[in-house]
């Protein structure tokens, strides 16, 4: 009778990434979900921009705009 066992091990391989497709790389980086949205509606620049002019103003009413940012950055709901 076979007995059968799976194994699992951390292997340390070195890869040129430049032998990879960019089609593949971006399909690997969406599946992990790793790409920026492509229906945003601002870009990362123009939020600290109002950011910005918003605390030049003294308006301090900035926190939707920078939880955008974070998001945008980060991928991570605040």
């Amino acid at each position: 009778m076979s007995r059968y066992k799976t194994v699992y091990t951390e292997v340390e391989v070195d890869v040129d990434i430049t032998e990879f497709d960019t089609e593949d790389l971006l399909e690997e980086l969406e599946s992990r979900g790793e790409l920026p949205s492509t229906n945003q509606k601002y870009e990362s620049k123009e939020l600290v921009e109002q950011i910005w002019l918003k605390r030049r103003q003294g308006n301090h009413d900035y926190q939707k705009e920078l939880d955008q940012l974070i998001y945008q950055v980060t991928g991570h709901i605040v």
